[in-house]
């Protein structure tokens, strides 16, 4: 079996041919197929033939699934929900959905508002709307490369809080920041080693509220010109959809961000978590803590 790559930018996202991803994998399809996602840190598959079950065993392959533990007689949940469609199949128009997707629209990596860190997403196009609703992608690794030496001294060693609820509030939800900082903000490093390929990345995005130990002009200001600088026009990428066609992007070496799309349209979009570190010693995942704990999700009202 060759596994070709095809690039999309010189040194960043690639369409990845010659594998059958539907299949059970041997040990070197796989230690193949994440040489290719370290070294590309998007890879893109068409027309995968996965179905929820083979995509969930695609993703084991990676790692430790995240998932949401069962409840009320619903099974554990091992894929995401990331359309606009409800659990009944329909278009979504509660004000709580719409304006936390808004907070999906701005450049971040999942889940760094947990203290373990996500690797890999893994997301499939189930249905697609007729236009638009593509996903952004930007490569920390070449942002990181391309800092100014002076740039690169200052934050080496800095690390940063991270919470949901700030990225939430950006995407027009009516949180305030007391409601934020009564919650728990993970703490991570600013710049990180990329385990797969050796070369160190950014970690910040939308999620990044504040540098621990600064004041909150100060950490703003580095954030933010950090963020604009790794969402320049030479390390950004679209990918658009096709029904069964599916994208693994490694969050420990790139952004993303949901595009725009006509939300009277069905989308579909199911996507698999993995978390970078082992699985830990209890079998399910903070995120209903967390989310217990969550603000209300509101459109802040019109003046």
């Amino acid at each position: 079996m060759t596994i070709a790559a095809t690039p999309i930018l010189p040194r960043f996202g690639a369409e990845i041919s010659g594998v059958d991803i539907s299949k059970p994998l041997d040990a070197e399809t796989i230690r193949q197929i994440i040489a290719q996602q370290d070294k590309w840190g998007v890879t893109v598959y068409r027309n995968t033939g996965l179905d929820d079950e083979g995509q969930i065993a695609f993703a084991r392959n990676f790692g430790h699934l995240e998932s949401l533990p069962p409840r009320d007689g619903r099974p554990r949940i091992f894929l995401f929900n990331a359309g606009n469609l409800d659990a009944n199949g329909e278009i979504n128009w509660s004000p709580h959905a719409t304006t936390y997707r808004k907070g999906d629209q701005i450049w971040h990596t999942d889940s760094s508002f947990m203290d373990l860190r996500t690797s890999y997403s893994m997301l499939r196009a189930v249905e697609v709307p007729s236009s638009g609703g593509p996903t952004w992608f930007a490569d920390t690794r070449s942002a990181y490369d391309d800092l100014p030496q002076a740039i690169k001294d200052k934050i080496d060693n800095l690390e940063c809080e991270h919470s949901l609820w700030w990225s939430r509030k950006q995407g027009g939800a009516d949180i305030t920041r007391e409601q934020i900082e009564e919650r728990h903000r993970p703490v991570h490093k600013m710049v990180h080693v990329h385990a797969g390929s050796g070369r160190k990345a950014l970690y910040l995005g939308a999620h990044c509220y504040r540098v621990v130990g600064w004041s909150w002009e100060e950490s703003r200001e580095l954030i933010d010109y950090l963020n604009d600088f790794a969402t320049q026009p030479p390390y950004v990428m679209s990918i658009d959809y096709a029904v069964g066609d599916m994208v693994i992007w490694d969050n420990l070496a790139s952004y993303h961000k949901g595009g725009q799309f006509d939300w009277n349209e069905r989308r579909d979009m199911r996507r698999a978590t993995v978390r970078e570190a082992p699985a830990p010693d209890v079998a399910d995942d903070p995120f209903g803590e967390l989310f217990s704990q969550a603000p209300a999700i509101k459109p802040v009202a019109a003046a």
